[in-house]
């Protein structure tokens, strides 16, 4: 019981906190949110020693918990991926601000003037799950889009989140801006993360960003409004018309470059027309690429199970199925997909047009990997995650989705007759 009042009496105590700086920075000038996020990006490279150090300590802890080598993978900090997390800090830094950007505007018969402008959230609870360089991309995209943040980092990644956390604090402090703007929960009690979900009175939207237990969780708990991200059962479907060799490459790429995220390929759907050929090829640069290939209507390293198909597993496993054409690649996705991330490897326009037309997952990705379901590939710098659901954002959510939106209406003693 102690624990649980505890709990609520940190979040609500963060709650207010943030609810203060995000009045603050919904009027912050777009120059000192800019030098914030670059003087951040500086503390990162400053203090590298200190986050390598953090996150050895957490590397340890992932260890003894028993992680798998693809979680341990999402967990672990190098000299390039603090290099990546500056550039990423830098990156949404000279992005143009959203906040105030006109979407619209028009005038009416009777006299007004009225302009849709993009105004921020307010404050955004993100929950994640080991990889720390989310504390990092969600705090400079809550920034970016003039929301206050509280960030609740996985147990794994508590002392790599805390170095991270205090290189944006950093930012914030040397350009005056309320620290109390990003924030990060100081617990790995998990109570916190229930009462962050029940917080309607101080945050306004949650992103939960992890597996399918995180997000399942979420999605049942929360009073507070979510952008959900579900796991990534990413599908690549081979065409009868596919480029062999683009296809060999895209392949191996989409399942094997980093199989702990959510781009990851994780079933391969192979034409009929091409399967005795192309299809044998493809599977069997999979295996000696170290892939456990689990099949069906060809051979791979065992024959697939029923539960192999919908199923994110975040490893050097991949699930193949033969089918019959697009059409019948299109409704295995329907059936087993989470809407987050499709490749079709074709030449053929209509092919891939009728693939684009008939499937309503977040990305959709012609003749590349679907390793590029990423915020940062698309230009956003940095995300906070990729939304699969169809409210307000969608795909990955970089600083602009951050936003909502109101009306400037303009008149001259207008009234109404």
């Amino acid at each position: 019981m102690k624990d649980m009042e505890n709990a609520a009496a940190l979040v609500e105590d963060l709650g207010r906190r943030a609810r203060a700086a995000a009045a603050e920075l919904a009027f912050a000038p777009a120059a000192q949110k800019e030098a914030a996020l670059k003087a951040a990006a500086d503390a990162v490279l400053e203090g590298r020693a200190e986050i390598l150090a953090a996150n050895a300590k957490d590397m340890a802890y992932g260890r003894e918990k028993g992680l798998t080598n693809a979680m341990q993978d999402r967990l672990l900090l190098t000299e390039d991926r603090i290099q990546g997390i500056a550039e990423g800090l830098r990156a949404v830094a000279a992005q143009d601000d959203p906040v105030g950007s006109v979407m619209a505007e028009w005038d009416m018969p009777s006299g007004l003037h009225i302009q849709r402008v993009r105004t921020p959230l307010g404050v955004v609870g993100v929950i994640y799950e080991s990889r720390p360089n989310v504390t990092a991309d969600a705090g400079a995209l809550c920034l970016k889009s003039g929301n206050a943040v509280i960030l609740r980092g996985g147990s794994e990644s508590f002392h790599s989140s805390q170095a991270l956390h205090a290189c944006l604090a950093r930012g914030l402090r040397d350009v005056g801006l309320p620290e109390d703007a990003i924030q990060l929960v100081p617990t790995r009690d998990r109570e916190a993360v229930a009462e962050m979900l029940r917080a309607t009175a101080y945050i306004d939207v949650i992103v939960p960003r992890g597996g399918k237990g995180l997000v399942g969780l979420v999605q049942r708990e929360a009073r507070v409004p979510v952008f959900a991200h579900l796991e990534g059962i990413c599908h690549v479907y081979v065409d009868r018309d596919a480029d062999a060799e683009k296809a060999r490459a895209i392949v191996l790429n989409a399942k094997t470059r980093r199989t702990g995220i959510c781009g990851a390929a994780e079933c391969l759907l192979i034409d009929r027309a091409v399967a005795d050929t192309l299809g044998r090829q493809l599977i069997d640069d999979l295996i000696a690429a170290g892939v456990e290939v689990r099949a069906e209507g060809i051979e791979g390293s065992h024959a697939a199970d029923a539960e192999d198909f919908g199923r994110e597993f975040l490893d050097m496993i991949i699930a193949a199925r033969v089918v019959d054409g697009v059409d019948a690649a299109i409704a295995h996705i329907r059936t087993y997909g989470s809407s987050h991330t499709e490749a079709i490897l074709t030449e053929n326009d209509a092919t891939a047009q009728r693939f684009f037309d008939r499937l309503d997952s977040a990305i959709l990705i012609r003749n590349a990997s679907t390793q590029f379901a990423d915020g940062g590939e698309f230009g956003m710098g940095a995300e906070i995650g990729i939304a699969t659901g169809k409210m307000h954002a969608r795909g990955p959510v970089g600083a602009e989705q951050l936003t909502s939106f109101k009306y400037l209406v303009t008149g001259d003693g207008t009234v109404r007759p």
